[in-house]
């Protein structure tokens, strides 16, 4: 056998699988779900930090913190 048809056929296997391993499979295609979901929201508020951090370094100081901002 090739290591091409070897690779399909392991990919249909179609015995059926004990209900307890049919579980731990979603338990564990769950977690790793929700693993990559939290590292997308992590990477997202990343992003958002590093565009507010560019923006407030490159925006002229005068339109932040225009003269007198603090006498309201």
């Amino acid at each position: 056998m090739d290591a091409a048809r070897m690779q399909r056929d392991a990919m249909t296997d179609r015995w059926i699988k004990p209900y307890n391993v049919q579980k731990a499979e979603e338990e564990a295609r769950a977690a790793q779900r929700r693993a990559t979901v939290r590292n997308q929201a992590v990477g997202m508020v990343m992003l958002a930090a590093a565009a507010l951090a560019w923006w407030l370094v490159h925006t002229p100081r005068g339109w932040i913190f225009p003269a007198g901002w603090w006498h309201w």
